[in-house]
């Protein structure tokens, strides 16, 4: 049996869940997601606990048991507290400021980059104090924050001589030497 699957997700006091057939709806203090369920999986809500539940061990229910409960529980997580990745941003001249919602970034290119966030439930934010090199992607969907983390990420990544680019808070870049002179 799926560890994940059959654990109950506990919904917060100010989190409400609405069930209607397989569309699953969370709102809560952040905001509002959805979510339709595969049809094979059954979701209850008991004694403000949401139970998933399976109809057979085949391969695929096994699959979609855990699958449906991670994405429940990270549905009822994002409406009440939220999610966030930090990027970390290191070189000369490489840095990030915000222009009203938007992210403004300049990573040694002739131009500037600027990344919109795709939705209200999205924001950016870069501290005055960190003089652009830290940038905080929040957001009620961790799938989207993780992605637009990804997509910034990936205008500079950090490569492994000289440590530059764009890189996330808890990753850790392996450096190699240069050329050694004789």
């Amino acid at each position: 049996m799926s560890r994940i699957g059959k654990k109950p997700i506990v919904i917060p006091a100010k989190v409400e869940v609405k069930i209607d057939g397989q569309e699953i709806t969370v709102k809560g203090p952040k905001g509002q997601l959805s979510h339709s369920v595969h049809p094979d999986i059954s979701v209850k809500l008991e004694d403000g606990q949401l139970l998933v539940t399976r109809p057979s061990d085949a391969r695929q229910h096994r699959a979609l048991h855990g699958l449906t409960r991670a994405l429940l529980a990270n549905m009822v997580t994002g409406v009440s507290e939220g999610f966030r990745r930090t990027l970390l941003i290191e070189g000369v001249g490489y840095q990030a400021d915000l222009r009203g919602k938007d992210l403004v970034m300049k990573l040694g290119y002739s131009h500037e980059i600027v990344v919109n966030p795709p939705d209200d439930n999205t924001s950016f934010d870069v501290p005055k104090d960190s003089r652009g090199r830290v940038v905080y992607i929040d957001g009620i969907d961790k799938q989207v924050v993780g992605q637009i983390a990804a997509n910034i990420r990936e205008l500079r990544p950090p490569e492994p001589y000289k440590g530059k680019g764009i890189r996330y808070s808890d990753e850790i870049i392996r450096r190699k030497a240069g050329k050694t002179s004789k």
